[in-house]
């Protein structure tokens, strides 16, 4: 298939870099935090009770689930408070969390990928997530990273992947949104008028019979592919 594409829209979480091993990574390590500095929670929260305590926590409070940073410390805000810990170290328990979140490691293909993309097209990060590409040493390769949090909403509204398309200057229509998520990703993007691109990485069934994904791929390496074939075509 080939359309006109000016500019592209990227997903982070789970297109990427695979999410697992950070969120494995975050409870461990806030658990070690804990251990030390807050024993008292630590004791009361083994990882899964603090896991449970976040579930929990995003299920009751549905008008925070386009910032997943303010879920996080009403969390840990929450475990001190139950525990009987100190609630001055909500932050720096806060912190290291963040820290430990950003701490990323790459699908193989993925960062070759990138480069080769943005070497083509203006390339902006649209996550509902709160990775933080300068910490992660990756913002260089984007014009620039909207997520939920600073735009007020999150995908699959059409919203915040307008604000994105107004931020390029490029029409929806010629605008591709890239991720892995079938609805917040593919038919968000879709919705509002945008190209969609599957990053289809587990080899999944498409779900919906009458809205299709424009491409799809199981490496982001065979979106770079696309769009080299598509400007040696237009040469």
């Amino acid at each position: 298939m080939s359309f006109p594409i000016r500019a592209i829209t990227l997903d982070l979480d789970d297109t990427l870099w695979p999410f697992a091993p950070i969120g494995a990574r975050i409870d461990r390590v806030l658990h070690e935090w804990m251990q030390v500095h807050s024993p008292v929670t630590a004791a009361h929260f083994d990882v899964d009770g603090m896991r449970e305590l976040r579930e929990r926590s995003f299920v009751d409070n549905p008008d925070l689930h386009h910032d997943l940073s303010a879920l996080r410390r009403l969390t840990l805000q929450q475990a001190f408070e139950l525990s009987g810990g100190d609630l001055a170290l909500v932050e720096p328990a806060y912190e290291v969390f963040y820290a430990a979140r950003n701490q990323v490691e790459c699908y193989p293909d993925a960062l070759d990928a990138l480069a080769r993309i943005a070497a083509r097209v203006p390339v902006a990060a649209l996550s509902n997530g709160n990775a933080d590409l300068v910490r992660i040493g990756l913002d260089h390769h984007f014009a620039f990273q909207l997520g939920s949090r600073e735009h007020g909403a999150a995908k699959p509204q059409a919203s915040i992947f307008h604000a994105a398309c107004a931020r390029l200057d490029v029409p929806p229509a010629q605008v591709l949104h890239v991720g892995d998520h079938v609805d917040m990703d593919v038919v968000g993007a879709l919705d509002a008028g945008l190209r969609a691109c599957w990053i289809n990485r587990t080899e999944a069934t498409w779900p919906h019979a009458h809205k299709v994904p424009d491409l799809e791929f199981d490496t982001l390496a065979g979106l770079a592919d696309w769009l080299d074939a598509q400007a040696a075509h237009a040469a």
